[in-house]
């Protein structure tokens, strides 16, 4: 096949069908910094959210404000 744009394709690369070497290690790195920040931000939410700043919320709406 004729590839006029010179970018690759997956059947010309030579770890299509598996990963292999740096590119595995890059991917697992990728996924473990993800689920670190997550967890950070998740750890972070909790500690620094202040439940007395919230607004009440009444479930049910009584009148409804006609002018």
């Amino acid at each position: 096949m004729n590839n006029p744009s010179n970018e690759p394709t997956l059947e010309s690369m030579s770890d299509y069908d598996t990963l292999k070497g740096e590119k595995k290690k890059i991917v697992w790195a990728v996924i473990i910094s993800g689920l670190i920040i997550g967890s950070i931000y998740v750890i972070a939410s909790k500690i620094f959210t202040n439940e007395g700043d919230n607004i009440p919320v009444e479930k049910s709406i009584k009148s409804i404000p006609v002018e």
